[in-house]
């Protein structure tokens, strides 16, 4: 018996606490998950009320493993759980001085001595959660992103609840690939900065101090100009100081490459809010996969139930005397068939769950389970030209090729305008003498006109270059708009061919579970054997995995739908 119970906090956000009760061997044994604080300590003694006076002469275990906190409440009623008999299980340092003080409180003969170990424990269990609070992000930041803080070597005690949209978030600030798309998209911007660089005035401040010494007859071509003239001049000192600047006037090459690199820019982002689509795709394909598994993991087990029913049924016939040995040994081939189901279904389930947590980039021994279920959610059909119309506007792959050939037609432009002459000015001012106190103030500027008259054909190549680049996006742009056509038309069709699977389905599973019905019904008054039960339970199968696949279907259209027209982000993630 499962009882979960759903308590709205103060913030508004909803908070859960799970008690699960299983009986094991004679005993039962009462597993609390959760916060045990506040209202939820009411819920927890209501639970053990009605377990009490149901099975008064059972023995009960209540534990606390998954137990994340503990109020003063609380503890008022797990001494009263204590001393009416039931044995408290604790894990972790703090549940475990909690549980110790409140059976040493209540032992005999040594009361005060286990009173005050349990002090001591609780006292150093305290001061431990204090100092790991101080060293490690905050609860609420760690519970905000999902991503549960642990010790190396240590697995993740909680276990991680998510719903569709908080794994779509989580995926969008942890995914790799996500995280390097927005990288490479700020990568492009600076891209963009040592461009305009090259567009601005450029400043530099020199200091030099250095000591000369020439050689004449080198300069004179050897020999000495004035007899008795020295052959050396120096050493000598001299030392330099001031600023340097250099501008460009005009060059449209460089105003070109700047437009260029700006364009660069858009199509990066474009590619990075694509790349975040493709993610978050991703993330719900494997979402709604892993519920088609879980559910299965449910068909599965309710077969086996179903089988288990009746297989005692035909059991119990036979030594009514109404039943043969035949019945009952059929029965039982079909129970160990669904046994088998049921442990491949319970793999699939969590190969899908390990899957889904390699995509949202979490510790490998986090444990997650899912908040949502297989749902129905009956839309409009969409017409395909305004789908198609709305895809072309929204797709950012589309947007990105768009900004790719406009970067394309800037370089082209940029090769032709590098026949033009171009515009510059440099200059400098320094304070030069043979020392610090001796300087006097000199300058230098000029004004530069650069006209290329001959290079090689390296113009004509990259105007060349440039023309086919921009030749080849433009079919590649022709060839996606056909396949955001092809997409948004499968979308389309699949929803469509979906929805009506899912009603089919239904009402094959309604059908099903009738014969089934029916059949035990005749089998129990002996009317027939129960080669008819089989084959229904067959019949139940085939429907369940049909229902099951058909709500798949359905979910995974929309999210292919969404996908094709440009509105994934919008749609899954809030």
């Amino acid at each position: 018996m499962v009882m979960v119970m759903h308590i709205q906090a103060a913030s508004g956000a909803e908070s859960m606490l799970r008690v699960t009760t299983d009986k094991k061997r004679g005993k039962t044994v009462l597993s609390v998950e959760g916060r045990l604080a506040g209202p939820w300590v009411a819920a927890l003694e209501q639970c053990w009320r009605e377990l009490r006076t149901s099975s008064p002469q059972e023995k009960f275990h209540v534990n606390l493993c998954g137990v994340s906190f503990i109020d003063a409440a609380g503890k008022v009623l797990l001494k009263e759980i204590h001393s009416q008999g039931g044995q408290l299980i604790a894990e972790g340092c703090l549940n475990q001085a909690i549980v110790q003080e409140i059976v040493g409180s209540e032992g005999a003969g040594n009361a005060g001595k286990g009173r005050k170990g349990s002090h001591i424990i609780f006292y150093i269990a305290l001061f431990s959660l204090l100092v790991s609070l101080l060293l490690r992000p905050s609860l609420t930041e760690a519970q905000s992103t999902g991503k549960q803080n642990s010790l190396p070597g240590n697995a993740p005690a909680e276990l991680l609840r998510l719903t569709l949209d908080q794994a779509v978030a989580l995926a969008l600030k942890q995914n790799p690939t996500a995280q390097i798309a927005i990288l490479q998209a700020a990568q492009s911007e600076q891209d963009k900065n040592i461009a305009r660089a090259d567009l601005l005035p450029q400043v530099n401040a020199k200091i030099s101090d250095e000591a000369q010494k020439v050689n004449l007859l080198a300069e004179f071509g050897g020999r000495s100009p004035f007899p008795g003239f020295p052959k050396t001049i120096g050493p000598y000192q001299v030392f330099s100081a001031g600023p340097t600047v250099g501008a460009t006037i005009f060059d449209l090459t460089l105003w070109r490459r700047y437009q260029a690199a700006q364009s660069t820019v858009g199509a990066s982002k474009a590619t990075s809010l694509s790349t975040r689509e493709q993610v978050i795709l991703l993330v719900v394909s494997q979402y709604i996969g892993t519920l088609r598994a879980m559910a299965n993991v449910e068909a599965s087990q309710s077969r086996v139930d179903l089988a288990q029913a009746l297989y005692d049924q035909a059991a119990d016939l036979q030594k009514e005397g109404v039943g043969t040995g035949i019945d009952t040994l059929r029965a039982n081939v079909e129970l160990q068939n669904e046994k088998q189901r049921l442990i491949e279904a319970q793999n699939d389930r969590e190969t899908s769950l390990f899957g889904l947590s390699k995509l949202l980039n979490l510790d490998p021994r986090q444990r997650i389970e899912l908040g949502d279920s297989l749902s129905f959610f009956d839309t409009p059909q969409p017409e395909v030209e305004p789908s198609i119309e709305a895809a072309l506007a929204e797709r950012q792959e589309w947007k990105s090729l768009e900004s790719q050939i406009k970067s394309a037609e800037f370089q082209k432009k940029a090769s032709q305008d590098s026949r033009l002459p171009s515009v510059r000015f440099d200059g400098d001012f320094a304070y030069v003498g043979t020392s610090g106190n001796t300087t006097l103030p000199t300058y230098t500027y000029e004004a530069s006109v650069d006209l290329p008259l001959f290079t090689g054909g390296r113009i004509h190549a990259e105007v060349v270059r440039a023309d086919l680049q921009i030749r080849a996006l433009e079919q590649q742009k022709e060839d996606l708009r056909n396949q955001i056509a092809l997409d948004v038309k499968t979308a389309l069709l699949n929803l469509s061919s979906a929805r009506s699977e899912v009603q089919v389905a239904n009402l094959g599973v309604q059908l099903s579970r009738e014969e089934v019905d029916q059949a035990r019904d005749r089998f129990k008054a002996g009317v027939a054997n129960n080669i008819e039960v089989i084959q229904a339970q067959d019949s139940l199968s085939r429907a369940n995995d049909n229902q099951i696949a058909a709500l798949y279907r359905f979910n995974q259209a929309r999210a292919d739908l969404a996908r094709s027209v440009g509105q994934m982000e919008k749609v899954y993630s809030k």
